[in-house]
C-alpha cells in the first residue's frame, strides 16, 4: 500500500525516571530531509533518531520533537564537603578551648556553613536513555505511518478513478480516429468531383491520400503505449514498495504521449477529448506529488 509523505505521529513513555514525548511531522520533500530538536543534554541520542527515521521513511522533510520533562526523574543528590566540614570543626574546637566557649553545635548547625553541602545531578545513563527513546520513537513511527497509509489509501483512489476515466477517454480517441479518415476521404473525393467533375476521378488517387493522411494522424501507438503506462501505474500504486519518485517519471511519459495525439488529431472532437485526457493526467501529477 502506498504512503503519503505527509503525516503526522506521537507517542510518550518514561526511561530511566525521565518522561520523555516524541512528536514526528512531515511535508513533500524530493529527498529524504530529517530534523531533530531535543534537549543540549540528549544531543547523543540524535543520531539513533534519524536512523530510526532513515528505516521508516524514504523521503519528505520530517520533524522530529523530543521533550524531557526530568522532574521526577530523583536524579539530584546531595554530597558532604567531608574535608570542608572538618576544618570547620577543627577550627571551632580551637575557639571553644582558646576562648573557653561551649561546644554547643548540632548537625543542622554544621550543616548551615557555607559549601558543606552541595547539590549535584548524577551522570545520565546514556546508553540505557537512548535505548528506551529508541523504543518510544518507534511508536511515534509507527504511529505516523498509521496515518500515512490512511492518507496513502485515498490518493490510491483517486489516482485510481482517474485511471478510469483516461481509459474512457482513450477509447473515446481509438474510436473517433477512423472516422477522421472516412471524412478526410469524403471531403477529398466531394473537391475532386467539383473540380474534375465525376468522369474524372481516380479512385485509386483518393485511396492512396487517405492512406497517406491516414498514417498521419495514426495514434495508435500512442493510445497504446499509454495504455500500458496506466497498467504499470496502477501495479505501482497497489504495491508494497515506495513508487513516488518512479510514479512522477511514468506520468511524464503520459504527457509524452497525450501531447503526441495532440498533436496528431484533425478532429475537433478528438481536441476536446485530449484536453480532458491531459487535465486528468495534470490532476494524478498533482496527487503523486504527496507519494512516498
Amino acid at each position: 500500500m502506498i504512503k503519503s509523505m505527509t503525516g503526522y505521529g506521537s507517542a510518550k513513555g518514561t526511561v530511566e525516571g525521565l518522561e520523555i514525548s516524541v512528536e514526528l511531522k512531515s511535508v513533500n520533500n524530493r529527498y529524504l530531509d530529517t530534523s531533530v530538536r531535543l534537549p543540549r543534554s540528549f544531543l547523543f541520542a540524535e543520531e539513533m533518531i534519524k536512523s530510526r527515521v532513515q528505516s521508516h521513511i524514504s523521503r519528505g522533510k520530517v520533524d522530529v520533537f523530543v521533550s524531557v520533562d526530568s522532574s521526577q526523574a530523583g536524579d539530584m543528590c546531595v554530597k558532604v564537603n567531608e574535608a570542608l566540614l572538618k576544618g570547620y570543626l577543627d577550627a571551632i574546637g580551637h575557639i571553644a578551648e582558646e576562648y573557653r566557649l561551649p561546644m554547643d553545635l548540632t548537625a543542622l548547625s554544621v550543616s548551615r556553613f557555607p559549601d558543606v553541602l552541595t547539590v549535584e545531578k548524577q551522570d545520565l545513563d546514556a546508553e540505557a536513555i537512548s535505548d528506551g527513546m529508541s523504543r518510544i520513537v518507534e511508536q511515534a513511527l509507527e504511529d505516523f505511518d498509521a496515518m500515512r497509509l490512511r492518507e496513502g489509501e485515498k490518493l490510491r483512489d483517486d489516482v485510481l478513478g482517474r485511471l478510469e476515466t483516461i481509459s474512457a477517454l482513450v477509447k473515446t480517441v481509438e474510436e473517433k480516429a477512423p472516422e477522421t479518415v472516412e471524412d478526410y476521404r469524403r471531403r477529398l473525393e466531394q473537391k475532386m468531383a467539383e473540380v474534375l467533375g465525376t468522369a474524372g476521378i481516380d479512385e485509386n488517387r483518393i485511396l492512396s491520400e487517405a492512406a497517406i493522411f491516414a498514417d498521419h494522424i495514426a495514434v495508435d501507438e500512442e493510445t497504446v503505449r499509454l495504455l500500458s503506462h496506466m497498467s504499470q501505474l496502477t501495479g505501482m500504486i497497489n504495491g508494497n514498495s515506495p513508487t513516488g519518485r518512479k510514479i512522477d517519471f511514468l506520468i511524464q511519459e503520459f504527457n509524452r504521449e497525450a501531447n503526441t495525439i495532440g498533436s496528431k488529431c484533425q478532429n475537433s472532437q478528438i481536441a476536446h477529448v485530449v484536453v480532458d485526457l491531459k487535465s486528468e493526467i495534470e490532476k494524478i501529477r498533482e496527487q503523486i506529488q504527496n507519494i512516498e
